[in-house]
């Protein structure tokens, strides 16, 4: 992972609604895996998640519904502005306080830190 990632990932997992889900894949150093149900690591491991992974990108869409109460939430392209967002379905709102994003897993962490 580039440093820009790592920084991203240590971003994702200080936010409170973040949280392990089974499906992600994590990397710590040089190797990757899938986290599993019930897995158990070392409190002291530094593991973050790996944010271009597709797994990884849906559950973190999932942590952003939960952490908003919103289960309408989708991550939008804006092709004119060749940006990334969190909407809102019906009506198609962009989320509050979350700002455009160069990557779509910026655009989720940044909604996840921005969550009430």
């Amino acid at each position: 992972m580039t440093e820009e990632q790592i920084a991203l990932a240590k971003r994702a997992v200080s936010c409170r609604g973040w949280r392990w889900l089974p499906g992600m894949l994590l990397a710590d150093g040089v190797w990757r895996a899938r986290v599993g149900e019930g897995w158990r690591w070392k409190e002291d491991a530094e593991l973050l998640p790996v944010l271009d992974d597709h797994a990884t990108l849906g559950c973190l869409l999932a942590l952003v519904r939960e952490a908003w109460g919103d289960p309408s939430l989708f991550v939008l392209f804006d092709h004119d502005g060749c940006k990334w967002r969190v909407a809102r379905c019906l009506p198609a709102l962009l989320v509050p306080r979350c700002r455009n994003a160069d990557t779509e897993a910026e655009a989720l962490v940044a909604s996840l830190e921005a969550a009430p």
